[in-house]
């Protein structure tokens, strides 16, 4: 999807189209932008900036704070577009998918007037642009449909995916981080083609697993990384983590602690979701001087819920934080999971069970009426506003 929380923002506020906006939150605040016009990015404004870095570049900007509900509505709406077309659908994340084409020629015509298709239904049947890649591999259809924005359609004929790649940064191959593209800009490799013209072997002994990846994504193969499963396979992640990051610094514990109890709320929103059952729970405490640590614990009972993740989390930072000094930023991470619950003694059964069933209750709630229609007590004063980042709960897709 084209700039998809700007689009959805301009949906219900028409006045905002052809002009800079910055989704994320004003641009006094701390947050970052989750995204921005293409209006606001010729000034230099991307997605994961500070907003106080995007407002520099761009003052006469329009700020707007994220709608989270919104953008997931619209998902869901992206999300039955896509499964008119195929079974076979994967949501990568709230604006970005892959569709497995195959048998449908029949029904949709060629791959590209099967494109032009989609392209124009979803415009009908959502009011939003989308830029559309085609390839015979998930790697060179998501560069590809990169390469196409803002509102394009392209496709790389099979057997033209090196050639296509080879003159583009390498920067553009998904899973080339900064750090990752330094180290090959290091070696004299910037483009996608001087990667190609590497050996494996070279690959492997310089970067590992990861090395010999990055030779098959070279050449436009789905090589590891996001792509190691089938479209349309339900595969659950590998941790699941939320952040905040305080307007101001405090140390307040009026304030840090109901915010730790929200960002368990959320973690254990997520879990649920995903049917999963946590055993490591890992505290992220950074200072007002940017110092940093991380504390993490092992639970002897796996768990997903809120109340129980919130004890573990507030343990770890009573334990943990200099008493008095500026927190700038908190996170909870969970991780480890187990394949089910193990008993507890009577009492605490009893407890965990009426936890278990007042907490799938919330989440109906929250389904219905949106994230924030109920929360816990501890948590109230920590009602901060939700980022619209990349990995919502209640994304299309996903089994419940």
């Amino acid at each position: 999807m084209d700039a998809f929380f700007v689009s959805v923002e301009e949906l219900f506020d028409p006045s905002l189209k052809g002009k800079p906006v910055v989704v994320g939150g004003r641009p006094n605040e701390r947050g970052v932008v989750s995204a921005a016009s293409y209006a606001a990015r010729a000034f230099g404004v991307h997605s994961a900036m500070p907003l106080r870095t995007a407002y520099k570049l761009c003052p006469q900007a329009i700020f707007v704070d994220g709608h989270p509900e919104r953008y997931r509505e619209c998902s869901h709406q992206v999300y039955d577009v896509l499964r008119s077309f195929s079974p076979l659908v994967e949501m990568a994340s709230i604006d970005e998918a892959y569709l497995d084409m195959t048998g449908t020629e029949r029904l949709h015509g060629p791959p590209m007037r099967a494109a032009h298709k989609l392209h124009q239904k979803m415009k009908d049947q959502t009011k939003l642009n989308c830029s559309v890649g085609i390839a015979a591999s998930r790697l060179v259809a998501k560069i590809s449909s990169d390469q196409a924005k803002p509102n394009g359609v392209l496709w790389v004929i099979p057997g033209q995916e090196a050639a296509f790649l080879a003159p583009l940064d390498v920067r553009k191959v998904p899973g080339v981080g900064k750090v990752t593209e330094k180290n090959l800009h290091t070696l004299g490799i910037r483009k996608v083609g001087d990667l190609a013209l590497l050996d494996d072997a070279f690959l492997e002994q310089r970067f590992g697993k990861w090395g010999m990846a990055l030779a098959g994504k070279s050449r436009g193969l789905d090589a590891g990384g996001w792509f190691d499963s089938e479209i349309g396979a339900e595969e659950g992640p590998k941790s699941i983590s939320h952040e905040h990051t305080f307007n101001e610094d405090t140390a307040d514990m009026a304030q840090i602690e109901p915010t730790l109890a929200r960002l368990c709320e959320m973690v254990g929103r997520r879990l649920r979701e995903h049917g999963l059952h946590a055993r490591t729970v890992q505290l992220k405490l950074r200072y007002s001087d940017f110092s940093t640590i991380t504390r993490a614990q092992s639970i002897s009972r796996a768990t997903q819920l809120d109340t129980e993740l919130f004890e573990r989390i507030r343990e770890l930072f009573r334990h943990n934080w200099k008493e008095g000094a500026g927190v700038r930023l908190l996170g909870v991470h969970v991780s480890g999971w187990a394949d089910g619950e193990q008993q507890l003694d009577l009492m605490d059964e009893g407890r965990h069970e009426k936890w278990k069933q007042a907490l799938a209750a919330a989440d109906r709630m929250r389904d219905r009426f949106g994230e924030s229609a109920v929360s816990l007590a501890a948590g109230l004063r920590g009602n901060f506003r939700e980022r619209a980042h990349e990995n919502p709960v209640g994304l299309p897709g996903k089994k419940k």
